[in-house]
């Protein structure tokens, strides 16, 4: 086996200036946001992107491992980015697995999916075909701004695809910690810094959209406990690995760019 070599890679050699929104282009606030990450066999990940694509793998113990996310936030004041819009608020919760573009070199994330908690979500569903599924997902979280800290993070999701249960705490202050990476800035750029998705639209073909957002500002978690239905039942991420993340990173507000509409990828080969 092929030890994986990460290179040390900068935060000054990816961040870019905002690209000007147009069409219908949206913007949004994430509250409670987190990335919740699983280093895991790669091989378990092999039937679920096509070739064009290849997994992004550390080293950990000696063995390569691939990286899984689960990333919960609420979508506050989430609206068009040019244009008057109603604004709508909900949560949501991705599922992603972190890859590079053969084709271009970029690095990305694959997306297994994603839970909504809107009516909304008939449109990425049905119009664009995105791997979109509905769901009611609540948050209980206390953050204190005096420390920058959460006390309490809590997030439910009842849904047949992807329910999930999962607290968080930053009451015992854990040190940031990214087993793997040559450095904490180069293991932040890579989980906190994917700009493109990829994914199986809902009708076989493969999808394509583009976010930006600034730098985050994220600090280390700790899990309390962990319940993702979706990684259990595809033997992703078994229920007792869950317990064990590779890493949790929390911000309480971010705010994203998306542009839209989404595309077909070309090609997969």
């Amino acid at each position: 086996m092929i030890t994986p070599v990460i290179m040390p890679l900068p935060f000054g050699e990816v961040l870019i200036e905002r690209p000007r929104p147009r069409g219908i282009d949206a913007v949004c606030q994430l509250h409670h946001f987190a990335i919740i990450t699983y280093a895991v066999d790669p091989q378990r990940f092999a039937r679920q992107i096509p070739g064009r694509f290849k997994l992004v793998e550390v080293e950990i113990n000696g063995r390569a491992h691939a990286l899984l996310s689960v990333v919960p936030f609420l979508d506050v004041d989430f609206t068009s980015a040019v244009l008057p819009f109603p604004k709508f608020r909900m949560g949501q919760t991705n599922y992603r697995i972190y890859i590079v573009d053969t084709v271009t070199g970029e690095r990305g994330v694959w997306f297994l999916g994603t839970t909504l908690d809107s009516w909304t979500v008939s449109i990425p569903r049905h119009i664009w075909k995105l791997p979109w599924h509905p769901g009611q997902i609540t948050f209980d979280c206390k953050f204190d701004p005096q420390t920058g800290k959460y006390a309490q993070s809590r997030m439910r999701t009842d849904a047949a695809w992807g329910p999930a249960e999962v607290e968080l705490s930053q009451s015992t202050e854990p040190p940031l910690c990214l087993p793997g990476f040559p450095d904490i800035e180069s293991g932040l750029v890579y989980l906190t810094h994917p700009l493109v998705s990829f994914y199986h639209r809902r009708d076989g073909r493969v999808g394509t959209y583009r976010v930006w957002h600034d730098r985050l500002m994220v600090q280390a978690a700790s899990l309390v406990t962990a319940q993702f239905g979706l990684l259990s039942r595809t033997g992703l991420v078994s229920a007792e690995e869950q317990q064990s993340p590779h890493s949790i990173l929390v911000q309480p507000i971010v705010e994203f760019t998306i542009f839209l509409p989404p595309k077909v990828v070309a090609s997969e080969s």
